[in-house]
């Protein structure tokens, strides 16, 4: 089928370039915040070069297949074209957050400190938010970053580990990494453009969960048996 090929392998060069790619947004953060004078800033940072690279380097090592999916080009593999909208929009609204957090935080001060018991919260929102994260890549082997069904590749349904709590952890994962971040960082305006982001993750999980209804044997049982999308007990 047109558009359907697999992957390629993912390059040494291609792997180089993400690890540059990688620090330089921890490297933004320090130059809009004014100096590296920022504990909170530091921790954050370590949690999120760790992650990725973690992620990444298990990938390599255990599902090549699936990395080569994670650097699949937008528009490919018969992703939708209102799908590449919302990648589109998401990923402008990352960067967005990684400069104004510092901003506020730091440089101008917009929000006023936060007490020492939220950013200790923040801080048990990434721990948990790096599990679903990393659980979700060593469960789901079809955890692409486009919606689109996976046929050329065999997909099926995945129902164990972590998506046996929700049907989107990854999704979960990232919520907690939008509440947590600005909270260890005490940034108000994080928070309300994590928020935002949070409500296009909703809108997409929309179109992806209609798609796979439609063209994914099984998923339609699996959502009678998965009862929450993103947050248990509430949606």
């Amino acid at each position: 089928m047109a558009g359907m090929e697999a992957a390629h392998p993912v390059t040494p060069l291609q792997l180089a370039a993400t690890a540059l790619y990688l620090v330089a947004w921890p490297a933004l953060m320090f130059v809009l915040a004014g100096g590296g004078r920022w504990p909170e800033g530091w921790l954050f940072s370590a949690w999120f070069v760790g992650l990725c690279g973690t992620v990444i380097t298990w990938l390599y090592r255990k599902d090549p297949a699936l990395l080569a999916e994670r650097y699949r080009r937008p528009g490919s593999g018969g992703q939708k074209s209102g799908d590449q909208a919302v990648v589109v929009a998401l990923a402008a609204g990352f960067a967005a957050w990684i400069v104004l957090m510092p901003l506020d935080a730091r440089r101008f001060g917009w929000t006023p400190p936060f007490p020492l018991g939220l950013k200790v919260a923040g801080v048990v929102l990434l721990a948990v938010s790096a599990l679903l994260l990393f659980r979700s890549f060593h469960d789901n082997t079809f955890l692409s970053p486009l919606v689109r069904v996976q046929a050329e590749r065999k997909q099926r349904v995945i129902s164990t580990g972590v998506y046996g709590f929700v049907r989107h952890p990854m999704y979960l994962g990232a919520v907690l990494m939008f509440v947590g971040a600005p909270l260890l960082l005490g940034s108000a305006t994080g928070l309300a453009l994590g928020a935002a982001m949070t409500l296009l993750l909703g809108f997409r999980i929309v179109g992806e969960e209609r798609l796979l209804a439609r063209e994914l044997e099984g998923y339609d049982d699996y959502r009678k048996r998965v009862r929450y999308r993103l947050l248990p007990f509430v949606w």
